[in-house]
């Protein structure tokens, strides 16, 4: 489990394709003591295992179904990415419930900075594929490219988020170009209760 308050952004050291799976090398921003063998680590939102550790890098090997399922799979060396170790369970919940299990993949359509006082803001619309826009809720919270967000406007397919000053600073999404492809993960509540009135309506 994350919280979707990301530690840093983490560089792409290397990319290597083997028959079946690619293992990714990354270079942590962040101290990794504390940190063993089979621990989770999110990679720009989605949970993948650390196979080797050494100082501040970290290799995992990311399977063809996680490649066909997020845009892991077009990732390069020398791309930064977002980076989470899982939560405690003596930590606070800072951001919301987060799996680390991307739903779908977006785009980013649209970013605008806004030069306001005392902080400047990035405000940003991002495309939403159509099987998640039904957990798409206006100030609810939605998970992009690893990061927890509340949701500005809900707009059709797309929905507007704002990312503050603190947030630009830990994370590398205002970096991405228009067109770029984002990992979506929608709120587990809001799946939780979408299966439970499906079913109910089922049994009438």
């Amino acid at each position: 489990m994350f919280t979707g308050i990301v530690e840093g952004a983490g560089l792409v050291k290397k990319i290597e394709s083997y028959p079946t799976h690619t293992r990714l090398q990354v270079q942590s921003p962040f101290s990794l003591k504390g940190t063993k063998l089979g621990d989770s680590i999110a990679v720009n939102g989605c949970c993948l295992t650390a196979t080797k550790i050494q100082g501040k890098t970290f290799s995992a090997d990311i399977s063809p179904e996680t490649l066909r399922c997020t845009s892991l799979g077009k990732l390069k060396a020398g791309e930064r990415v977002n980076l989470e170790r899982p939560m405690r369970l003596s930590d606070r919940l800072d951001g919301h419930i987060v799996q680390g299990h991307v739903d779908g993949v977006g785009a980013l359509v649209k970013k605008k900075f806004v030069a306001a006082k005392p902080d400047a803001y990035w405000l940003l619309e991002v495309r939403v594929p159509k099987h998640l826009r039904r957990y798409m809720v206006d100030k609810g919270s939605v998970t992009v490219d690893g990061i927890s967000l509340t949701v500005n406007q809900v707009k059709k397919d797309q929905v507007s988020l704002c990312i503050i000053p603190h947030t630009q600073e830990r994370t590398c999404l205002v970096e991405k170009a228009l067109g770029a492809p984002l990992n979506i993960e929608a709120d587990i509540l809001l799946k939780y209760l979408d299966k439970l009135f499906k079913s109910r309506a089922s049994l009438r």
